[in-house]
């Protein structure tokens, strides 16, 4: 959908675009969203009629910053790995977890996300980290407390991705809703 809405974009600043292409474009952008809505719809029903991705749908959307569509998201990346993995195997396959990069003795850079994983899952956490950062007190406290310490914005960003999938996991495990004063304790 970006594409063509970056196409009809670029066609109306041509010079030389024809209205049926024009037309053409549009109709496909539209095509395009009520394909997305059906999607959608089957997804919420599919959702809907299993107590069990029920339930983890629900405990998904009690963080505040995940949402409908987030949730959704999430769910679909999450529901296809092993009910065994720890939290930390989660991290890992969501290319979140901390890697060392050396080049020979020469070369020592400071530690990144590996990226190696599901960049789906870490595209899909993304933005509820970012709204959880700023609507939630105890998210928010953690995030200032990493920008504090010198850390980027968008470290800190990625540290809070990092530490909502294992508060995620923590949930669907013990079937509870989000603690913001489990995901970290603010000082009184």
């Amino acid at each position: 959908m970006q594409q063509e809405s970056n196409r009809l974009h670029a066609a109306e600043h041509a010079e030389q675009i024809t209205s049926f292409i024009r037309r053409d474009i549009e109709m496909h952008l539209r095509q395009m969203e009520r394909h997305v809505e059906k999607l959608d719809a089957q997804a919420f029903a599919v959702v809907g009629a299993d107590a069990e991705l029920k339930r983890c749908y629900e405990r998904l959307i009690s963080v505040r910053g995940i949402a409908r569509t987030s949730a959704l998201h999430i769910l679909g990346e999450l529901v296809i790995l092993a009910a065994d993995m720890t939290a930390r195997q989660w991290v890992a396959h969501a290319g979140l977890d901390p890697r060392a990069f050396d080049s020979g003795t020469s070369i020592h850079k400071p530690a990144r996300i590996s990226r190696r994983g599901n960049h789906y899952l870490r595209a899909a956490l993304y933005m509820p980290a970012l709204v959880a950062a700023r609507r939630d007190p105890n998210v928010k406290a953690f995030y200032d407390k990493l920008v504090a310490k010198g850390k980027t914005k968008m470290q800190a960003l990625v540290a809070v991705m990092r530490k909502l999938l294992h508060a995620i996991h923590g949930m669907l495990r013990s079937d509870t809703n989000f603690a913001g004063e489990k995901f970290f304790a603010m000082k009184a």
